[in-house]
């Protein structure tokens, strides 16, 4: 390893140690992380704030306002309305039924939409705090329950990204979309069986977007009867256009990131959100959080750390390795990195080639390595140093320890589903 490899790794470690310390405001670690990169020499000042002029940072903090003009309107409560009927009414089949609704929502949207998962946080921490079902047990798994399509049949992205690695690997035997399907299916199944299970183990307490439990009907519709009718009907023609310009992000292109922005902008202008209201969302800690990571996960992946450890990998396996215990390391591999990194698709790129090659050299078919390797790298989410686990962690007010009881055997449920589903959709001889 060379010198910058440990100099980066030691400033991830300690932004780590510091988020689990809980002794820092929330978004601060990463931000601190970020300068001892420039004062390092490991980074530029742009290339360590990188993540301040990120496209998904921009889009997601453009979003955070928009869902804060959305929340004064009657639409929003009669949602929560609806959400909280459950919570009073049921305990945990009221939790069942809230998990197979938002996974089914995901089967419509994709694997990783950030705008899903972005309203449905956003509406989980507009319940009050019920001790039936305290919303600290739902934001985390229906959080994760986002990027799980109960019926996976928008699997285009994965199939794209798993098609292509494979014939840029020489392997052009062609992939039957309808077995990546049910690949992926298996992995939803399994996040299910486990959210299902973790219920308990979840803490009790209000999430950060609702502390008071004694928020009632009286108080959201006076806030809601401030509102013209037509100002409701603006926020929420707003709001539809965001989720509708984030879900269309592969057509779009760079115009998709701008668009709550714009709407946020609206919003301003009619004046159903104030300056001080629209700064405080685009700077909430969640976004300060998700900036401030990216500058270090950039310089850990520029220094070749990661690149280092996968060929290692293949080296040290040799000719003698189990066909699952090498697809399980590739996957857990490419799924640790796209989660310290942030770049399910750069992590990808890197690691299939490798397990590919690798999986050729012993004579054996690259496909379920291949299939693995690219689905794992959106199976993360262990650690909060990307979106959605960032938003999860702050928005759910969770301790790490908290965090980790549920997202750390959540991956490995996932990921070794995900090995078994490949090996037996596509067999390795």
């Amino acid at each position: 390893m060379t010198l910058e490899m440990y100099l980066a790794l030691g400033i991830l470690v300690l932004m780590i140690a510091m988020i689990m310390s809980d002794k820092f405001a929330f978004g601060a670690p990463p931000l601190i992380a970020s300068l001892l990169l420039v004062v390092t020499g490991l980074a530029t000042v742009p290339e360590a704030f990188a993540g301040f002029v990120n496209s998904t940072v921009i889009m997601v903090a453009g979003f955070m306002v928009v869902m804060a003009g959305l929340m004064k309107t009657s639409l929003i409560s009669r949602v929560q309305t609806s959400m909280l009927n459950l919570v009073k009414k049921g305990g945990y089949k009221s939790y069942v039924l809230l998990i197979i609704v938002v996974m089914g929502g995901a089967s419509l949207t994709g694997t990783g939409s950030t705008g899903y998962y972005v309203l449905i946080l956003s509406l989980i921490a507009m319940i009050p705090y019920n001790k039936k079902m305290p919303t600290s047990r739902l934001m985390m798994p229906l959080g994760f329950a986002t990027n799980h399509p109960l019926v996976p049949f928008n699997v285009a992205l994965l199939y794209g990204v798993t098609v292509s690695v494979l014939e840029t690997a020489g392997v052009t035997g062609g992939l039957s979309m309808s077995k990546f399907a049910i690949v992926n299916l298996i992995v939803s199944l399994g996040f299910l069986i486990w959210a299902l299970v973790a219920y308990r183990l979840l803490p009790d307490h209000p999430v950060a977007g609702v502390e008071d439990s004694e928020v009632d009907d009286a108080a959201v519709s006076t806030q809601v009867d401030a509102m013209p009718a037509w100002k409701e009907y603006a926020t929420i023609a707003a709001f539809i256009i965001s989720v509708i310009g984030m879900m269309l992000l592969n057509v779009l292109g760079d115009a998709a990131y701008v668009i709550p922005g714009l709407a946020g902008a609206f919003l301003l202008i009619i004046n159903v959100l104030g300056f001080k209201e629209v700064r405080d969302n685009m700077g909430a800690p969640v976004i300060l959080l998700m900036a401030g990571v990216i500058g270090v996960a950039n310089t850990l992946a520029d220094t070749g750390f990661t690149a280092m450890i996968g060929e290692y990998v293949a080296t040290s396996l040799g000719t003698v390795v189990s066909p699952f215990l090498l697809i399980l390391i590739f996957a857990l591999l490419t799924s640790a990195c796209a989660t310290f990194t942030g770049s399910a698709m750069g992590s990808v790129y890197i690691f299939a080639p490798i397990a590919i090659a690798t999986s050729l050299s012993l004579g054996l078919d690259p496909t379920a390595a291949a299939i693995a390797v690219a689905i794992s790298a959106w199976n993360g989410g262990f650690m909060p140093v990307d979106g959605m686990p960032a938003m999860i962690l702050g928005m759910g007010n969770y301790k790490l320890s908290h965090f980790w009881l549920f997202s750390i055997p959540m991956y490995f449920v996932r990921i070794v589903l995900l090995v078994i589903g490949a090996m037996l959709m596509f067999p390795v001889s």
